[in-house]
């Protein structure tokens, strides 16, 4: 089978994750990256090329790469304020080929906001080009292989699953820029809430059906700054990211909750609960996730890997992230990940990518589905501002701004 020459725009943690699950998929290579700087484009390009998924080279412009014969898909990994920029530069790339781009796959979230979100998409749209969007954890093997087991036997038995949960929580991200309210759109409900929002909804609905078999009816959500606006925090920030991260003077939400109230096509109540968090402290990151009906559950936590280290006080050594992502220690039993590619989703994510874009399908989730994660990330922010709750379906939240987006919020 042809193999999907990938171009990546961006080159930071999240491209160098999808970089390292492509080892895991087949019928695919990198082509290129490109970045912000040259220099972290050909890092990420040498780092393809280490891994024998190449040959990828760096490119200096974006429009150039997407206009380049060697290149035949997109996957977007740069800021999220760079998202309308980026689109229209692959679609002015794409017009000049002799042959169109197979596929543009976006990560998550599609936009910081409705009205930016549906601009993307119609980018996309005019332009002809097939579209995915990247939300690795509907793809988590726990996640799918759970949410088969529930359906096709305590479903089966006794009726539909009710209830979801999910659930992300770490000490905070890698990069300054997500730490910007208003680069990156808000705070942890716009960082994370996408993945658990969605990942909520994927267990909610039935195999196979249609993402408009479940309707969102109501969403409820709360936000807060429950850590980093400490002064002692402020300042780690500012140590950490520099005088621009000023969280005394501009903070972003470190923890948020979001509950999501559906009807399916029988008019049954279901809920998702979702729960994010920038402030929580433990071995590295948490997802969780839990599926409940009339007479069964499931839960998954990847923290309970089958796998840990026990380190005395006596072995020291430097702070790294080898044994988990956002690993907080390097002493005591510490859990480790044997493959976080794979058990966090991203090399499923990747081939379910790769397969429909080289075959011509449509993929799983689409830049459609980002725009409506979105919509459920501004309803959820904007019931956080009125503390009640507000209706996903309403036409006001085209031009809805989040405060924390706009520099104005104070916890």
């Amino acid at each position: 089978m042809k193999s999907l020459a990938i171009g990546f725009v961006g080159a930071g943690f999240n491209t160098n994750f999808h970089i390292q699950s492509l080892v895991e998929v087949r019928n695919c290579h990198v082509a290129g990256v490109t970045s912000r700087t040259i220099d972290s484009a050909e890092k990420s390009a040498v780092y393809a090329n280490e891994l024998k998924l190449g040959p990828a080279v760096a490119f200096e412009d974006l429009e150039a790469m997407a206009a380049d014969p060697s290149i035949e898909a997109i996957w977007i990994n740069s800021p999220n304020d760079s998202r309308i920029a980026v689109m229209e530069a692959i679609a002015a790339g794409n017009a000049k080929r002799a042959t169109p781009l197979l596929g543009v796959a976006c990560e998550k979230p599609l936009a910081r906001n409705l009205q930016e979100a549906r601009r993307v998409v119609e980018i996309m749209e005019d332009a002809g080009i097939p579209t995915g969007y990247l939300e690795n954890q509907v793809f988590t093997p726990s996640v799918v292989r759970g949410k088969d087991v529930i359906w096709r036997r305590g479903a089966a038995a006794t009726g539909r699953p009710y209830l979801a949960r999910a659930a992300e929580e770490h000490c905070g991200p890698h990069s300054p820029w997500f730490w910007d309210g208003e680069q990156q759109g808000g705070g942890v409900m716009n960082d994370m809430m996408c993945h658990s929002v969605e990942t909520g909804r994927f267990l909610l609905t039935a195999p196979g059906a249609d993402r408009k078999s479940i309707t969102p009816i109501s969403v409820n959500a709360q936000i807060a700054s429950l850590k980093w606006t400490r002064p002692e925090y402020v300042q780690q920030l500012k140590d950490t990211h520099g005088e621009q991260i000023d969280y005394a003077k501009k903070p972003s939400e470190d923890f948020a909750r979001c509950t999501v109230t559906y009807r399916d096509e029988d008019g049954n109540t279901l809920i998702s609960e979702s729960t994010t968090s920038w402030s929580f402290v433990g071995a590295g990151l948490r997802l969780s996730f839990e599926l409940l009906g009339p007479e069964y559950s499931m839960r998954s936590n990847s923290l309970d890997t089958g796998l840990e280290a026990f380190f005395s006080r006596n072995v020291t050594g430097s702070e790294g992230e080898d044994l988990i992502e956002k690993q907080n220690a390097e002493q005591g039993v510490m859990p480790i990940v044997a493959q976080e590619a794979s058990a966090y989703g991203y090399a499923a994510e990747n081939r379910h990518m790769v397969d429909c874009f080289l075959e011509g399908r449509t993929p799983d989730l689409t830049f459609y589905d980002g725009e409506q994660v979105v919509r459920i990330l501004m309803a959820a922010y904007r019931s956080a501002q009125l503390e009640r709750s507000v209706d996903p379906n309403d036409d006001d939240l085209i031009d809805f701004v989040p405060l924390v987006a706009q520099g104005k919020w104070r916890p």
